[in-house]
């Protein structure tokens, strides 16, 4: 086994009651009455290109859903950002306990409705889940401060961890927190995070700049980097910045320069690791191409603007040992999903790259020539709300989740 430790334990100093709240219902696993399978019916006949679509509201009535995987048996394990996992099973819905401490105070004010972008974030079965039962999930994970942004007497980090359920699917067994970042910060912000499994026998997922920026240039510090695990935690021994002078860059980084990165997707073609990532105020949303040890920029070269004085980030576009992104959008997606789709049921569509929006509230389908965009659709604006996750089923479809209050998992198929 490879250097996992014990679960962060929290000192609380102050009267924090919303935090004590929060700790609580991940703890307990509290149920939460209104998610419930719907099979709703919510379009039909939507326009594309090659299809007709329906699409149909499977579950709803989830806070802020964040992820969706499927176990061997199609049953469905979705993440809400407040700090709740649920199995999904037929027309049950189970609300999973024993989850870790998660940190999903009320306290950024950017999120929407309010709220903070952190909580329970993205969930993963593992490829040989069969055979070893492994599930994974990031989150964000409240400790120690290490905080150079003020007075707060803890700070939090994008945590990895995995678990097995149990026989009746009630709650996670064998829980490990596998990685916790450090040095934790204030900001309630930009935690990343998705995750992929490329086949070696690491895990692979990202951590955004939190809030702060410069951690994206400095690998002495996770921040702003996409994460190379063993899967059973430690630093791959593949990694780029092992051994490299002066001898204290983080071991466990695989890529640098990334803001936010919502969206990890392995092309299943060539393997490639490609990553969609926020841009600041203006667009500058940026899809690329990780590579082992690649700068991608942020915040010296960027494609956005200061929220407060519209100024340019950076020292431009473009620079000496920057790799360059596949495709920039000018206006603001906020994008969060990102899935290649390789199923039957859209066989037009096969080798397609889907990306969610959240401030756009649409799903873009990308059509690839190599490793360039050749065609961009929009699809399903302003039909179903923010979008946080696209994902292919195991039934060849395509399903969304909405990043609203009241949000939902939805099924996108053709109409025949």
């Amino acid at each position: 086994m490879h250097l996992h430790g014990p679960h962060t334990q929290i000192r609380f100093s102050r009267t924090s009651l919303s935090l004590a709240i929060a700790v609580s219902l991940s703890a307990t696993g509290l149920a939460n009455a209104d998610v419930q399978v719907t099979e709703e019916e919510v379009t039909t006949g939507t326009e594309t290109e090659e299809f007709n679509l329906r699409v149909t509201r499977v579950v709803g009535g989830i806070e802020h859903p964040w992820a969706v995987a499927w176990l061997p048996d199609e049953r469905m394990l979705v993440t809400a950002r407040p700090g709740q996992l649920y199995l999904v099973d037929g027309d049950e819905v189970t609300e999973v306990g024993n989850l870790p401490k998660i940190d999903a105070e009320e306290d950024q004010r950017t999120a929407p409705e309010g709220g903070n972008q952190g909580g329970l974030l993205d969930v993963a079965v593992h490829p040989d889940h069969e055979n070893n039962g492994w599930i994974y999930f990031t989150y964000s994970s409240p400790g120690d401060d290490d905080s150079v942004m003020g007075d707060e007497e803890y700070g939090t980090g994008t945590a990895l961890a995995r678990a097995r359920l149990s026989d009746d699917g009630s709650e996670l067994t064998d829980l490990e927190t596998l990685y916790a970042q450090v040095p934790r910060t204030a900001p309630g912000r930009h935690y990343g995070s998705r995750i992929v499994f490329p086949g070696d026998g690491s895990v692979m997922f990202s951590i955004g700049d939190r809030g702060i920026r410069y951690p994206s240039q400095d690998l002495t510090d996770p921040g702003g980097s996409i994460i190379r695990l063993h899967e059973d935690g430690g630093a791959f021994e593949g990694n780029p910045f092992i051994g490299v002078e002066p001898g204290n860059l983080r071991p466990e980084i695989f890529s640098y320069g990334h803001r936010n990165n919502q969206g990890l997707a392995l092309h299943p073609q060539t393997g490639a690791l490609w990553a969609i990532d926020h841009g600041p105020s203006g667009g500058g949303e940026q899809l690329y191409i990780a590579e082992p040890g690649s700068n991608h920029g942020w915040p010296q070269v960027s494609f956005g603007r200061e929220y407060a004085t519209d100024e340019f980030i950076g020292i431009g576009e473009e620079a000496p040992g920057v790799k360059p992104p596949v495709h920039v959008w000018d206006d603001t997606l906020a994008p969060s999903g990102l899935a290649f789709y390789t199923g039957e049921e859209f066989a037009a569509w096969q080798g397609n790259l889907f990306v969610g929006a959240l401030y756009a509230e649409r799903l873009h389908r990308l059509v690839l020539d190599g490793n360039e965009i050749a065609h961009e659709e929009v699809l399903l604006e302003n039909e179903l709300g923010r979008i946080r996750d696209v994902r292919q089923g195991p039934d060849g479809l395509l399903y969304v989740l909405t990043d609203e209050s009241d949000g939902g998992l939805y099924r996108i198929e053709p109409e025949t």
